[in-house]
């Protein structure tokens, strides 16, 4: 999927379907029929699952990364990129979207202690799913084979310099995504992909891979953070009072859990941050339907006005 051009894959073949510019409304993972006349899309068939994210630069225009996923394997690598925030950041996604995340961490073979970060994983659920693997080893290709049989649908996200590409092509069996380097300075990758892309596995699933990204601002995410942070949810229950802030309110079973030392404080602290991102989403959603909808009455005065001074004469 790029800018310039869409292209579809069919059982028999990969082939262009024109400028994305004119095909709005379809993501990579899309299921579309195409007119045999015009080769353009025809109908876009519904959607088991997209995942999306505020476009970034705009407080509420809507980016769709990926759609009809199963499995969302969320990479992150061993070393100093490892970040707990952004990992539940991603978890929220998968979990709006209703797809099941796998947390894949990268660079095993490079980190003497992958499993404090395995251990740091599995402290946000312990169903959660998660592996350490070397991401050009056939082992990965093993350790993810039961999440990729045929007909499933995998997607790639996280951060530049994770492995992503790496991953994909270790699942393929063949080098077909670009893969680059980190900085040594500060372990940061390069985008080596730029754009969204679709591939047939093996085995008769499919893989989609994506570009890095820095921005991940979750749209309508309520049961998203509720399932991403189901214990402090199922605490918050216990609260005194129903509408609790988990500050300084008396009662609070979440202030309680975080100085018995069974809540991590930053886990609470990253919880409250999501909540305040998605409200003022919500916010400026609001706002966005108001303004159109003064706009839309805006618009009917005037061409009321433009048709009564025409019979006027």
């Amino acid at each position: 999927m790029h800018r310039a051009e869409l292209r579809a894959v069919s059982a028999d073949a990969e082939f262009g379907i024109g400028a994305f510019r004119g095909q709005i409304g379809v993501t990579v993972g899309d299921w579309v029929l195409i007119e045999s006349a015009t080769g353009k899309i025809a109908r876009v068939l519904d959607r088991t699952s997209v995942f999306e994210r505020v476009r970034p630069g705009s407080a509420s225009a809507v980016q769709a990364l990926a759609a009809n996923v199963n499995t969302l394997l969320i990479v992150t690598s061993c070393d100093r990129e490892f970040n707990m925030n952004r990992l539940e950041r991603y978890l929220a996604l998968a979990h709006g979207a209703r797809v099941r995340p796998v947390v894949v961490l990268t660079k095993a073979d490079m980190c003497a202690d992958s499993d404090r970060c395995l251990h740091a994983v599995h402290g946000t659920a312990a169903e959660l799913h998660a592996v350490a693997v070397d991401a050009r080893s056939e082992a990965a290709r093993h350790a993810l084979g039961v999440w990729i049989g045929a007909g499933d649908t995998i997607a790639l996200l996280g951060s530049s310099g994770t492995g992503k590409s790496t991953l994909a092509n270790t699942l393929l069996g063949r080098n077909i995504q670009a893969t680059g380097q980190v900085r040594a300075s500060d372990q940061r990758g390069r985008h080596t992909t730029t754009a969204r892309s679709m591939r047939l596995l093996p085995g008769g699933g499919i893989v989609i891979d994506t570009p890095g990204m820095r921005q991940l601002a979750l749209i309508d995410a309520g049961t998203g953070i509720e399932g991403a942070f189901g214990d402090i949810e199922r605490l918050a229950q216990r609260c005194r009072f129903h509408d609790c802030g988990h500050r300084n309110e008396p009662g609070c079973a979440v202030k309680a859990a975080v100085l018995d030392g069974t809540l991590d404080q930053r886990r609470l602290d990253n919880y409250s941050k999501l909540l305040a991102e998605q409200r003022r989403h919500v916010e400026s959603m609001a706002d966005k339907r108001r303004r159109a909808r003064e706009l839309g009455k805006l618009y009917k005065r005037v061409q009321t006005d433009m048709k009564r001074r025409k019979e006027g004469g």
